[in-house]
């Protein structure tokens, strides 16, 4: 069971960033997936989750807006496409997958290893 992450990088305020996490071992469908991020000295905080459940996708207050995060079940691949950047959302992110009903990091068991964005001029 792995998740691989990658996508991240160094962009200008305003700019665009697509993150992938790609799933081995098993199908994204049978779980809800979900995009973290942790900052230097901050906890590590939810962004984005598909819930299994239901299919409801749910945003931080944050990020609603600008994040948008996809799935694409025949790839078993999901998405973080992350548009209007600013320099607080600096930070590394992480893809994670679990049975969880909230995008809650503790309630996740696989994790990807954390890509770097980074927004700055």
């Amino acid at each position: 069971v792995q998740l691989q992450a990658s996508g991240g990088g160094l962009v200008q305020p305003d700019g665009s960033l697509r993150l992938s996490c790609a799933a081995s071992g098993f199908t994204l469908d049978d779980y809800t997936i979900g995009w973290f991020r942790q900052a230097p000295g901050k906890e590590r905080e939810g962004v984005s989750c598909i819930y299994y459940s239901d299919g409801f996708t749910y945003y931080a207050d944050s990020v609603k807006g600008r994040f948008i995060t996809s799935r694409d079940s025949a790839k078993n691949t999901f998405y973080l496409q992350m548009n209007s950047l600013k320099p607080g959302d600096t930070a590394v992110y992480y893809c994670a997958a679990g049975r969880a009903h909230l995008c809650a990091p503790w309630l996740y068991n696989h994790w990807g290893q954390g890509t770097l964005v980074t927004v700055s001029s």
